[in-house]
């Protein structure tokens, strides 16, 4: 049998001009084209590849594809067989190199990069094995389970042994939970209509047809401007009614007292969480908020950028919602590491999915944490934005506001040829022309 081996990694900046339509705006990025910094792994069988990203929005993401270049030694030549026999020792290799004291070690844009080839070769192990990678992983044994996660600084929250007790737990049931994912999905929330440079009426007639999709979970943005924020909540919870669930994510723009006091004005909307109401990184002002503002729950982790802050969040009791980001953190190896935490902690995870290739990501790991670690649906959804699915070859599919389980092998990221050369940046078409529409205004 042929042996796999890695020969190539080829890194590209792909951009998306979102900015156009305001797609993805809120109160800290007014104006972000959605990108991906995306990696390729060529091996020595044809056809066979293993594709990562990491998302970005914009500038920046040239960055984030050097650092790929820079770490392309880590995984080029090695085989696939060297990696999963020690997938968790692997990972640890990628997050300690020894000479990147300046970027590290688990943030910024080298853990942005260890996202996306981490994720690229799952994908070709995936692929390899000709199972989606939710399947690949529920048919782990606990043991496997467990290899694949590096329990350096998070023992004092979770050891292995009580990760093992979990998977042990669920390990009889867990296919009848993979049954019933394969008839009802998982459940699912729209951000669609919530972006904050849309009008009004673009609003209300986006909430109108998520209701007549099946969303039962609308989230909308807020924290540039309060009466605005006060104005558009009431637009939205008039267009869903009372029945239906309403979020609110500030996206780190209020200081505690401010995020405080402004939850206290908002909160005649009976909202379900505020997401991200402080910066990501200021743990104690989560707790601090959490208090203040029961039963309002508070949500956040799309910019925690490695596991050590999410132990901390739920060790502070800071947090009523997990979300997990399928590339801020250092891929799945982490992903499951903090889903373990949360699972310990009584803490569901609803994973943020706001971004290109997020949700064909995420729909593989809500699976893999209903079927193997959570194995509840309370309280438990998974954004999904309604943007750019069309360039990717087997993009998530969401029937009446529920993820539906992927069937294809791999991770569900790789995006079309044709994409991939249209909105290369800056010398796609899409990015030429864009260009010169602007030139002649």
């Amino acid at each position: 049998m042929t042996s796999i081996r890695i020969l190539g990694l080829e890194a590209l900046d792909i951009r998306f001009p979102t900015s156009d339509e305001l797609d993805g705006s809120d109160a800290m990025h007014s104006d972000p084209d959605y990108s991906a910094a995306y990696a390729v792994l060529r091996t020595n069988v044809p056809g066979l590849e293993g594709h990562g990203l990491t998302f970005t929005i914009g500038r920046g993401n040239e960055l984030c594809v050097a650092a790929l270049r820079s770490m392309s030694h880590m995984v080029v030549g090695r085989t696939l067989e060297s990696i999963t026999r020690d997938f968790g020792g692997f990972w640890r290799t990628l997050t300690s190199d020894t000479q990147m004291r300046w970027v590290g070690p688990e943030k910024g844009v080298i853990h942005l990069a260890t996202a996306a080839i981490v994720n690229a070769v799952w994908d070709l192990y995936a692929k390899h094995e000709r199972k989606p990678l939710w399947k690949l992983v529920v048919d782990m044994t606990p043991e496997e389970v467990v290899g694949l996660i590096d329990f350096r600084y998070i023992s004092d929250a979770l050891t292995r042994d009580e990760a093992l007790a979990i998977l042990r737990a669920n390990e009889p049931t867990k296919r009848a939970r993979e049954l019933e994912l394969q008839k009802r999905g998982y459940p699912a929330y729209t951000t669609s209509a919530g972006w904050l440079g849309y009008p009004d009426d673009k609003i209300r007639r986006l909430c109108r047809e998520g209701i007549a999709a099946g969303w039962n979970h609308f989230k909308i943005k807020v924290g540039a401007d309060l009466k605005d924020d006060l104005r558009r909540a009431a637009i939205v919870r008039e267009e869903i009614g009372p029945e239906r669930k309403l979020m609110f994510d500030a996206n780190q723009r209020w200081d505690v007292a401010e995020a405080i006091a402004n939850m206290r004005e908002l909160a005649r909307f009976q909202p379900w969480w505020i997401e991200e109401p402080t910066s990501p990184d200021d743990v104690l002002g989560h707790a601090a908020i959490a208090k203040a503002i029961q039963p309002i729950g508070v949500a956040t982790g799309e910019q925690c950028q490695n596991r050590v802050i999410f132990k901390q969040l739920l060790q502070a009791n800071a947090i009523r919602f997990c979300q997990i980001d399928s590339c801020r953190l250092g891929g799945v190896n982490e992903v499951l590491a903090v889903m373990l935490m949360a699972k310990k902690f009584g803490v569901p995870v609803c994973p943020h999915a706001g971004g290109v290739g997020l949700c064909e990501y995420v729909n593989h790991l809500i699976m893999i944490d209903y079927a193997r670690i959570s194995a509840s649906f309370d309280d438990r959804v998974a954004e999904f934005v309604s943007h750019l699915h069309e360039h990717f070859e087997n993009p998530s599919v969401v029937a009446s506001g529920r993820y539906l389980p992927p069937v294809a092998p791999g991770y569900g990221i790789t995006m079309k040829r044709e994409s991939l050369a249209r909105f290369a940046y800056p010398d796609g078409p899409a990015w030429t022309a864009r260009t010169k529409r602007v030139a002649q205004r």
